[in-house]
């Protein structure tokens, strides 16, 4: 995998001595604990529990998505148009937001 020659080489270049992790054993926690989550199918996945959240209506053409009212807990500001018919996604956090149209 990419981040398998990312970690060999990040090993290969550190002259900190004892203090330096083993990179090894954090690939390998990784690979695992992502099995581990895959395997679970009583919970959710991110994906599936954020597609639960109806798109957002806003009046205006732009829409500014900082993920969260609190900054703490939400993302950098990603201003976000809404010319298409289709809802725009967030591409930090993924809310869908649309258009509403007065008629």
């Amino acid at each position: 995998m990419a981040y398998s020659f990312l970690l060999k080489t990040i090993i290969r270049s550190s002259n900190l001595g004892s203090t330096t992790r083993n990179f090894s054993l954090v690939s390998s926690q990784i690979s695992n604990h992502t099995a581990k989550w895959m395997q679970d199918t009583s919970k959710k996945s991110p994906m599936e529990l954020i597609n639960e959240v109806p798109p957002i209506k806003v009046e205006g053409r732009i829409v500014a998505c900082e993920g969260d009212s609190n900054p703490a807990l939400g993302h950098p500001i990603e201003f976000i148009c809404l010319d298409l018919k289709e809802p725009a996604v967030c591409k930090y956090c993924g809310l869908r937001y649309v258009q509403e149209h007065h008629h």
